[in-house]
């Protein structure tokens, strides 16, 4: 055991670990949720070293620490970020009082690092965690920058994986561009569209979410550098900020900007709504993509069976041959925890008050585990789901024939009143909107193979030259 003290006293360390007093109290007073940063979010751990790697370079540069102790301190940081040191992160991810405990951890770790390997053993005779590890800096600005770099990285693999969803979904609508089947509106049949019009909407909207998410990446890359305690910079070495903003930039290989007003930066943090505003919009678009293949999926022989999801689990214990859209229903369970987050969220950026925002911790905790189960759950619904769903191509086609919708493309030659004649007869006669244009030698069959032909009312161009071509010989033009 080793003696450490703050100002409140005196406490018993384990000799075996790195982290010190103050991480020690805060364990007692944590929520205890099972979930740590050293195992559930190393990325913040990563980019908090990172950080202090930097800060350790500029007050080298300022004359504020010896080059003895900016190497040791540079070498502990680099140990960290290379995964050593895992299990000596174990501050709960809901812990209160502004992020001090997380941080004091990893100034500790450093400084007991470093000092070991200025004299051989852990404690702060050369190296001590606030004086030098935590110099020019302040838990206000150091937690937001490192939640910020940790959102960049985790925002870019989100957008990734999204990316590479949607071109999947393309290949799909590449696919099925000729499989023609019914449109359905309000749960209802509808004119006919092609299946490849529906996937290109899916992949479309998927497309758009990347471009959210990259722009949403680049803005976490401006960060509240030296605003120490309320964004006046007190305690700051000469020149720090700059030195800082180069040394990070260098470090992480990013294009590292400091905020234009740090009060502006504690005061407000509005690019968290906005982040996760999108990835619930992410979720949105997934969530209603997974529900329209678990309709479409539905049956095979009571439902609709217009496409065949790959069959990868028994869907039941009790009756043989069931299969169950596995991956569409994760994907919905999964939004409905990131909608969860979101409100958690939302109340933690609107209850900030004065001159900081102290609940990072449930912010830190709810959009890590958003963008997280976003990027592995896009990965498997699209690499195992959407890239293996093949077409009923008779069954769409069917659909399409029979539906009364195609009524519409009558009302359009022969004006609404026959339209709708023409389709309340089909109805009571249980005929096709073909059968019934023939029946009443409104056109031969070969005329009404042609206007009514679903892949042709699919096609806008050939759709609009069909009616010009029998309005004008029918004599309606």
């Amino acid at each position: 055991m080793r003696i450490e003290h703050d100002f409140l006293g005196e406490m018993e360390i384990e000799d075996s670990a790195y982290y010190g007093i103050q991480t020690k109290r805060g364990l007692s007073y944590s929520a205890r949720s099972g979930r740590s940063f050293g195992q559930d979010a190393f990325v913040l751990i990563y980019n908090l070293a990172a950080i202090k790697l930097a800060a350790a370079q500029s007050n080298c540069l300022s004359g504020g620490l010896t080059e003895k102790q900016c190497r040791a301190i540079i070498q502990a940081c680099q140990e960290i970020m290379e995964g050593r040191f895992m299990d000596q992160f174990p501050t709960d991810l809901f812990t209160g009082g502004g992020g001090i405990t997380v941080h004091m951890n990893v100034n500790e770790v450093i400084a007991n690092r470093a000092n070991e390997i200025l004299t051989g053993h852990k404690g702060y005779d050369a190296i001590h965690p606030n004086t030098h590890v935590n110099m020019s800096q302040s838990t206000n600005d150091v937690l937001p920058c490192a939640l910020l770099l940790s959102l960049n990285s985790l925002l870019e693999d989100l957008a990734y994986s999204t990316k590479a969803a949607a071109i999947i979904t393309d290949k799909k609508a590449e696919e099925f561009k000729d499989v023609v089947k019914i449109g359905r509106t309000c749960l209802q049949d509808a004119v006919p569209i092609t299946l490849g019009q529906e996937f290109s909407g899916y992949a479309s909207a998927l497309h758009r979410q990347v471009t959210l998410l990259q722009e949403l990446a680049d803005a976490c890359l401006i960060l509240p550098i030296g605003a120490t305690a309320v964004g006046t910079g007190v305690g700051l070495q000469p020149g720090y900020i700059l030195q800082a903003e180069n040394c990070l930039s260098n470090i992480l290989h990013k294009d590292i900007r400091v905020t234009k007003n740090y009060f502006d930066a504690f005061q407000n943090s509005d690019i968290y709504t906005r982040i996760s505003c999108a990835l619930k919009t992410l979720a949105g678009v997934l969530s209603k993509m997974a529900t329209d293949l678990r309709l479409m999926s539905s049956g095979p022989r009571a439902g609709f069976h217009e496409i065949n999801l790959p069959r990868l689990l028994p869907g039941s214990s009790i009756m043989p041959g069931k299969i169950n859209p596995i991956l569409p229903e994760l994907v919905i369970q999964v939004c409905f925890q990131i909608n969860g987050n979101d409100t958690a969220i939302s109340m933690a950026v609107d209850n900030c008050d004065l001159d900081l925002n102290v609940w990072e911790a449930v912010m830190t905790k709810c959009l890590f585990e958003s963008c997280t189960l976003l990027s592995r759950s896009i990965d498997v619904f699209a690499r195992e789901c959407v890239a293996g769903i093949t077409a009923n191509v008779d069954v769409c086609r069917e659909y399409a024939e029979n539906s009364t919708a195609i009524s519409a493309i009558v009302s359009a030659v022969w004006g609404y009143e026959t339209g709708s004649s023409v389709a309340r007869e089909a109805v009571e006669k249980d005929m096709t909107i073909y059968e019934v244009v023939v029946s009443r030698r409104l056109l031969d069959e070969e005329q009404a193979r042609e206007l009514l032909d679903p892949l042709t009312l699919v096609d806008p161009i050939k759709n609009q030259k069909n009616i010009a071509k029998y309005q004008k010989l029918l004599g309606f033009a």
